[in-house]
């Protein structure tokens, strides 16, 4: 073998092992590519499992103060309505006397 052969041996058996090489990093970058995608798809998982934690708590926060809000404005109401109709009670017995002095005169006129 001449030594030009020698060198052609040389670079062709380097070139082959530069392409086993790039063929191990291909296949190292497609694992790790797939390890990068099954982590994001976790981390993203759990942040929407955050997400949604805390939108229903912030959901039950509303919730409660409207509940509450309501509770208050309900119990003014009937407050309202309690004087209205002690009001209305007052005058009734006000005037139930002379309701009915007017009604026993209307029957007994003549």
């Amino acid at each position: 073998m001449s030594m030009a052969e020698s060198k052609v041996t040389d670079i062709v058996r380097s070139l082959g092992t530069l392409e086993d090489d790039m063929d191990s990093l291909d296949a190292k970058t497609a694992e790790m590519k797939k390890q990068l995608v099954a982590k994001t798809q976790a981390e993203a998982g759990s942040l929407l499992a955050k997400t949604r934690e805390m939108a229903s708590k912030e959901a039950e926060s509303i919730i409660e103060a409207a509940r509450t809000k309501a509770t208050a404005e309900s119990k003014e109401v009937e407050k309202r309505g309690e004087v209205r109709l002690s009001e209305i009670a007052s005058k009734i017995d006000a005037s139930f006397d002379q309701a009915v002095t007017h009604v026993v005169s209307t029957v007994l006129k003549p």
